[in-house]
């Protein structure tokens, strides 16, 4: 363990330099997130309206199976080329960074190249195995995504440890866009040959979007080049070897991957266990089906959403802390930790606390075809609402290890909080008054034992202290003044607006209350807020009127 100097003192809480790169950078991502995810909901509502509980049941296994492949050939690869180009960054080797990037998408070349091959040939037999062959379809329409991500993948991560997000934003959106384009016009054109045929077309706009976006990625990388390349010949010289850089490479992204393959693995298990487990306690198998149907395609891409941001955050934290700590800068460590953690509760708990209490109006006005499942995905929702900010919290602290040289320790983490979700998730789902919601017991209890686990090793390595009242009780308390005006608007417009325009009501006002109250406690500050581009004159407005 790296041993920190006692008698460094702490930085001020003001956001520096540095800091405001993380904000910054988080922002981009952000918005990027939010249009990905809008996008998104145009493609996954209209297909689900038309397709049904039981057409999504086929696209989200092949969707499951297609995510488990994919984060085998990209998890750990992205954060370790982010990880290490800010590292030779900050040590002036930009030669090492540039070498980093050639090497590491030359692996995940390869990687994703097998991927696709077992997707693809093995398609039959794997969705034969999952109980579900007609979601091969879907599946081999998905397979060549597995390859073109691959690659996007690692120029998205050279780009992020440069501290430069636009790339990915911008391939991000461009991605989701053809994908929903694409996707709900083969969706619309085959349904009349089989909702199977009708999810293979959805699937396959994963692959057309992914090609677009690494067109779009590597045409900025090139525009890029010349001034890297002239920060390489007037830099230091010196190059490490094919096989230093490939042996940290490894050592970084070994952990991360299987860390990242255990939730994938989770939901794997969740396809069989789940509908097993309802068909044992006397459920029909058509409507144990159904039920997997609407948590995995109706509730999880809603749950989605706040995992944008704080993804966003920790995609951010990893270069710059990085370049912190390897330089020994360790009051900027802390300083950044605790940045990280309180930038990710002021975006985690509003969204968890609108979940929860919007979770009817959100439903019913996304899914407005398939009312009668929708009640039975309320439940579910809520608690999968509650824990949104525990998975933030798993996913913030996973990216803070990993920036300080302890990927290993999420992978524990994780593992420990996944053992116990299986365990749950067998017991409470077979329970009948409990059903389909004990799968979301399940979930939410991993990522508060992964959370508090990944926090216990971050305080043993760099002795960082949060304060609980800024980072946790003025976002948690905002959060709850918005949900209650939120859900009190919805009930007093619905009656006179209708369902649709009384929810976006609702949302709208619920977000102007959670605004005022964190700025009204000093939740968040306004040099904070002037760090995002998109904020300044918001920022100048606030300055003028004190």
């Amino acid at each position: 363990m790296r041993e920190y100097n006692k008698n460094t003192t702490e930085r001020r809480a003001a956001v520096g330099g540095s800091g405001k790169k993380i904000i910054k950078g988080a922002a981009i991502l952000g918005t990027a997130g939010v249009i990905v995810k809008i996008i998104g909901a145009v493609f996954r509502i209209p297909v689900a309206n038309l397709i049904g509980d039981t057409g999504m049941a086929y696209y989200s296994y092949a969707y499951a199976i297609y995510g488990t492949l994919l984060v085998l050939a990209t998890s750990g690869m992205p954060v370790a080329i982010s990880r290490l180009v800010a590292e030779k960054i900050a040590l002036g080797q930009y030669k090492n960074a540039h070498k980093v990037y050639h090497i590491s998408a030359g692996i995940m070349a390869v990687i994703g190249g097998i991927g696709f091959l077992i997707c693809f040939f093995g398609s039959n037999v794997i969705a034969a195995k999952m109980g579900n062959p007609e979601a091969s379809y879907a599946l081999k329409a998905i397979a060549p995504a597995i390859f073109i991500v691959s690659i996007l993948a690692a120029t998205r991560g050279f780009f992020q440890g440069r501290q430069n997000m636009n790339p990915t934003a911008l391939s991000e959106v461009m991605e989701q866009t053809v994908r929903a384009v694409v996707g709900i016009a083969l969706a619309f054109a085959l349904v009349s040959q089989g909702l199977h045929y009708a999810a293979a077309g959805a699937a396959f706009g994963a692959t057309a979007g992914s090609f677009v976006a690494l067109i779009l990625i590597l045409l900025i990388l090139m525009l890029n080049q010349p001034g890297f390349k002239r920060k390489i010949l007037a830099h230091d010289p010196y190059v490490d070897s094919n096989k230093t850089i490939l042996k940290k490479i490894i050592w970084i992204a070994v952990p991360i991957v299987i860390g990242a393959e255990i939730m994938p693995i989770m939901n794997l298990i969740d396809a069989t266990l789940i509908i097993n487990r309802l068909t044992d306690s006397g459920v029909n198998p058509e409507r144990a089906k159904g039920l997997y149907g609407l948590l995995t395609g109706f509730v999880v891409p809603i749950i989605g959403l706040p995992q944008i941001f704080t993804a966003a955050v920790a995609e951010s934290l990893v270069p710059a802390i990085s370049g912190k700590f390897q330089t020994k800068q360790y009051a900027d460590t802390r300083s950044h930790i605790k940045l990280g953690i309180r930038t990710t509760m002021i975006m985690a708990f509003p969204c968890a606390f609108g979940i929860f209490a919007l979770a009817e109006p959100i439903l019913k006005t996304l899914y407005f075809n398939q009312q009668d499942a929708v009640v039975d995905a309320i439940p579910t929702m809520m608690l999968m609402g509650a824990g949104v900010v525990f998975l933030a919290l798993s996913q913030t602290t996973a990216g803070i290890l990993q920036a300080i040289d302890k990927q290993t320790k999420p992978v524990k983490n994780l593992a420990i909080g996944a053992f116990a979700k299986i365990i749950l998730t067998y017991v409470l789902v077979a329970i009948p008054v409990i059903g389909i919601n004990g799968a979301a017991i399940g979930t939410m209890t991993a990522y508060v034992i992964a959370f508090t686990l990944n926090f216990r090793d971050i305080k043993k390595t760099t002795r960082v202290k949060i304060d609980p009242v800024a980072a946790f009780l003025k976002p948690m308390a905002a959060s709850a003044l918005m949900a209650l005006g939120a859900y009190l608007s919805w009930r007093l417009a619905n009656p006179l607006l209708g369902m649709k325009i009384s929810t976006v009501v609702a949302i709208v006002f619920g977000a102007a209350i959670y605004f005022v109250v964190i700025l009204a406690i000093r939740g968040i500050t306004v040099d904070e807020i002037e760090s995002v581009p998109q904020l300044r004159r918001l920022a100048n407005l606030m300055r003028r009127f004190k």
